[in-house]
Order: structure tokens, then sequence, then C-alpha cells
């Protein structure tokens, strides 16, 4: 038997993460293509940041609270739904409400935990893997013996692009803001990882590539490396750009931009369709799942923190020095 109502986590007002505070709601009921998960843990990721902060809002007909990606036990399916059942261990890319006991997903977008990771991997698995999927190689097009550049290394992002575009033969530069991260990048697999405090990240790929450049470039800064990166690609490479902590309005020369041959494109997951983000699951599941089997890719876990101590996790999000995911369990 279902409890009535559960423990949420709310934004009182746009804010810092002191604005984060505990709720009481209605455990939500799922619809005909829908599951109902009890979350066992929730990954945080920057989107959740940008909508506490007033940035970022939900879309039309998803829930207000925080939280895209979830792992757990289905507890409650909807009529139409046919892959799980109640039992069933889970990880799901949801359109918001991960930060509950609860969380309701597209069936679509719900995918089998993948053997051999905790429940706390599993939980840091969904927006990452959708977002680095869908831009590194749907939209980036990354093949076997190209380079790609990561900007943010050791992000959740950066973490999971390096171990995936290694796995899948291409090889791997990152940007990052220490020493400390470099290592780390490099110890997952990059080639090379750019201390940008101390060096100019479109030297370093130059002389690491050859003069070749990279092939791909997976930004979320913006601002002036949206320039650097134009001199940066290779002939015919792709950019792609996915957030911008240095701002979104650049001025740049697309005389380069046409000579180069490059393609400057971008997204955003969460306002994709679910019909585009199932296709996303069912290539992710087929080519990711087994490397995860085969022990080629494991989510990088910064911290841990409960449910309750939801301001404390978002301050460590908030904190530079993070390598990797933060998680919140609800026991």
């Amino acid at each position: 038997m279902l409890p009535e109502t559960m423990t949420v986590i709310e934004v009182r007002e746009p804010g810092g993460p002191e604005q984060l505070t505990p709720g009481t709601r209605p455990v939500p009921k799922p619809a005909a293509d829908e599951v109902l998960i009890a979350v066992a843990a929730a990954g945080i990721n920057r989107p959740d940041v940008l909508q506490r902060q007033g940035l970022y809002p939900a879309p039309k007909g998803a829930s207000d609270l925080l939280g895209l990606e979830v792992s757990g036990p289905v507890v409650a399916i909807g009529e139409n739904v046919t892959r799980f059942k109640p039992g069933d261990f889970v990880c799901a890319l949801v359109n918001g409400g991960g930060y509950a006991e609860y969380a309701i997903a597209p069936e679509a977008t719900t995918l089998p935990a993948p053997h051999g990771l905790s429940t706390v991997e599993t939980a840091a698995l969904p927006e990452t893997i959708f977002t680095v999927w869908h831009n590194v190689f749907e939209r980036g097009c990354l093949k076997e013996g190209d380079w790609l550049l990561v900007h943010g290394g050791a992000s959740g992002i950066g973490t999971t692009a390096i171990q995936l575009a290694t796995a899948f033969g291409a090889k791997v530069i990152v940007t990052v803001g220490d020493d400390a991260k470099a290592k780390a990048c490099e110890e997952l697999g990059a080639v090379r990882a750019i201390n940008y405090r101390k060096e100019n990240f479109v030297d370093v790929i130059k002389e690491v590539t050859n003069k070749h450049g990279a092939d791909v470039i997976l930004d979320m800064v913006g601002g002036d490396y949206v320039e650097k990166n134009i001199y940066a690609a290779a002939l015919e490479g792709h950019i792609v750009q996915i957030a911008f902590l240095k701002g979104s309005k650049v001025e740049v020369d697309l005389m380069r931009l046409m000579m180069r041959r490059l393609t400057l494109t971008g997204s955003t997951l969460r306002a994709q369709s679910d019909a585009a983000k199932a296709k996303m699951a069912q290539v992710i599941e087929e080519k990711i799942w087994p490397l995860i089997a085969e022990g080629k890719y494991k989510p990088v876990i910064d911290t841990v923190f409960h449910l309750s101590e939801a301001v404390g996790a978002h301050k460590r999000i908030d904190d530079p020095s993070h390598v990797g995911k933060i998680v919140m369990i609800t026991a």
C-alpha cells in the first residue's frame, strides 16, 4: 500500500541553495504510459541549479520540483505500460520531480538498472548519458579516431564524455580549473587535461593534435570560449553548445567558421519531445549498457547527501572543486 503523501524538496523563491526546503505533497499517480518510482536516489545536475535560480522554468505540464534523474523500484504502472512491473529496479530520465520520495517517469525514458552499479551510481546515469550521447555522438558526429575537446572535464558531463568517447575509440582532451582535476581526468582516460588557468587551450589543442584541431568540441562555458572554439576546431569540425556559464551572447568571426566549414550547433534536453527522448533511450540501452556491464564506463560520484540535506548538496554542486556527480538518497 502506497502512502498518500510524500516528502519533497521545494524552492521557496529563486536564489541560492538556502531556498531549498522540505515540503509535503500527494504521491503522484502514473498516467497510462508512465511508471511510479519509489526514489532511492536522485542525481543533481546543472539545470537544477538554473531552475533553483529562476533561470530555467519547468516545461508546461512537468512537475515544478527539481530533479531530472532518479533510480529506484517501480511501485505502480499505468494501464498501457508493458515493459516494467512493480518491483523492477530502474533508472529514469524525468522532466522534473526527482527531489522527492516518489517520482513519475515516462515508460519510454525508463531503463532497467544496469548490472554492476550501486543505487547511487545508477541514479547518476540518465541526465548525463542522454546529454552526452545526444550532443557528442548524434549532434557532434564523433567517430572512432576523432579528437574530442570537452570543456569542464571534471563535471558529471565531462567525466561521462571522457569515458564514453574513449570507449568508442576517440581521443579526448579536456579543460579544467586546477591540477587535481587534470589528474582525475587523465586517470579516467583523457589524453591531455589542460589547466585553463595556466595554459591557452587553443595552443595546446594545436600542439597535441599536431595542428589537426578538435573534431568535436563540447562546450558548457560559452562567452569568449565560443570564438576560441572556432580556432581550436579541426576542418569540418562540430562545436556543440550545451550551456553558457560565461554568457550566451557572444561575438564571433563567421568568416573563419565558413572557411573551416565548421558546424556550430547546440541543444537542451528537457525541452525535447518524449518521442525524441524515447529514441535516445533505445540507442543508449543498446550502445552504452553493454559498456557498463564490461566495466568500460562507470559514473564518477563526488559526494552523496540525504534528501533532507538538499541545501548542502546544492552548495556542493555550486562549489567548483567537485569532481563528478552529486547524488541524494532517500534512506
